[in-house]
């Protein structure tokens, strides 16, 4: 993204309008490609493409505390390939460790029959970033997994493909497993997906609260002892706050959303972000948002017209759960505040356009819930459930506002939109803090390092386990 002028260049004056026309038309160019890339209007709503600005070049491999991964072969395997959290994070990972030299394949194990363009998008994102996507079945996946230095499965579900393709070369395999667990719900502990577990070289976990999750219950339920487990937090990407901190995008891309879901600038927004699904909460956030409306209303409030938006829905198969959500909408009536918007890779637009993130994961919550960070890193308050890594994120009342999950988190929750609502300056300071929180925590480098002192630790254990 072009930054701000430099005040004070030293040009002639007649020049200086020249420079400023350039510099205002390459950040409107550059604006045009990422807001096409993220949607386009359909009867008020957003159909959002599968697309990002292209990728900033990574910083340079004596920098980057994951040299060492250098010319070594990286296997990384995913139980899906799709726009959720852990196959996403997973190729984040790819791309990090192409960085800095290493070589990478990818596996998806579960794939539906025929074309599927989110596949078909992001191996060819996969691919020209230099990440080889390679069967997970067969002859070529056993050669792939014995020779790398370096597998990482990720997810729960993903050890499931041990036993079904590598079969007697499991006990090969697995001393130069890292097992990227992602999972916070009970029906994940099953011995066919967690059996080789405690046979890993380790087990890496976003947060603190998950891996303790995983430790008791792998205990109790199973029996089976935990490997060696590394918590690490996640980071936003350089491509994320390279957008977060440049005033000028951010400016433009939230008057291009709000233009078209039909939103004010001085409107408030409040945004749930995450994949449409009773587990992300957004029939809770939507009843939370009405009695919010209610209590402005009862109470005669000075407020400004309140929206809320829910990114996340699939507008080609609308699931039960969804259509649920829009009729509570027709019924409220609340069909000009509510908004929804299909599932995007593209989440800075939407950041840049709101006022105030929902984070309302529900039962035991997110095990980390990125959408938090890259929301601070765009100075916004967090309205968050008390369970999961939210509560490792967010600082109550410091960087946003915590509530329970259930249905007793929905009068809090609406006492807290209010709150927002009607405190400008509060929602202001919240979002500077939380700024500095991921400033100070929170980046990609905090996660490379992070990433780096466990894959260290797991080629040692790997080398020691040969001899």
């Amino acid at each position: 993204m072009a930054k701000h002028a430099a005040p004070g260049w030293w040009v002639p004056f007649q020049k200086r309008w020249i420079l400023v026309l350039l510099i205002m038309l390459s950040v409107s160019t550059l604006i045009a490609f990422f807001i096409r890339a993220a949607f386009e209007p359909c009867d008020r709503q957003l159909e959002v493409a599968h697309k990002r600005v292209q990728s900033i070049p990574p910083i340079a491999a004596k920098n980057n505390p994951l040299s060492f991964m250098k010319s070594k072969l990286v296997l990384l395997v995913s139980h899906q390939l799709s726009l959720s959290g852990g196959p996403l994070l997973l190729m984040e990972l790819g791309f990090l460790l192409r960085g800095v030299g290493a070589e990478v394949n990818w596996m998806t194990i579960q794939k539906p029959f025929g074309e599927d363009e989110v596949i078909y998008s992001l191996e060819h994102r996969m691919l020209d970033r230099g990440v080889q996507v390679v069967s997970a079945k067969g002859q070529e996946a056993i050669d792939t997994a014995l020779k790398a230095d370096l597998i990482v499965l990720n997810t729960a579900v993903a050890g499931k493909w041990l036993d079904a393709v590598l079969k007697e070369d499991v006990p090969r395999v697995v001393p130069k497993v890292l097992w990227w667990i992602h999972e916070m719900r009970g029906h994940y502990f099953k011995s066919d997906y967690v059996k080789h577990l405690p046979l890993v070289a380790g087990a890496m976990i976003d947060s603190q609260i998950t891996a303790e999750y995983w430790k008791n219950r792998t205990k109790e339920r199973l029996r089976i002892k935990m490997p060696d487990t590394y918590v690490v937090h996640l980071g936003n990407s350089k491509e994320l706050m390279e957008v977060a901190e440049d005033n000028i995008a951010k400016r433009v891309l939230r008057e291009h959303v709000r233009e078209s879901l039909g939103v004010r600038n001085e409107d408030l927004l409040f945004a749930l972000i995450n994949s449409v699904s009773r587990g992300k909460g957004q029939d809770l956030f939507l009843r939370s948002f009405y009695e919010s409306l209610e209590l402005i209303k009862e109470k005669k409030l000075q407020v400004p017209p309140m929206h809320a938006v829910i990114v996340g829905s699939d507008m080609n198969v609308q699931t039960k759960f969804e259509l649920e959500l829009r009729n509570y909408v027709i019924q409220k009536k609340i069909q000009d505040r509510v908004h929804f918007v299909n599932k995007t890779l593209s989440v800075a637009p939407f950041l840049a356009a709101v006022d105030v993130l929902i984070q309302n994961s529900q039962a035991r919550g997110e095990c980390f819930g990125r959408i938090t960070i890259e929301a601070m890193a765009f100075q916004l308050p967090v309205l968050g459930t008390a369970v999961g890594g939210t509560t490792e994120i967010l600082v109550n009342g410091t960087t946003g506002l915590l509530h329970p999950a259930g249905k007793e988190g929905v009068g809090p929750l609406a006492k807290n939109i209010v709150k927002l609502a009607t405190h400008v300056e509060r929602r202001l300071t919240m979002g500077k803090r939380g700024y500095a929180r991921v400033k100070e925590m929170f980046l990609e480098h905090h996660m490379a390092g992070r990433i780096a002192a466990v894959l260290k630790d797991v080629l040692k254990k790997s080398k020691n386990h040969l001899y």
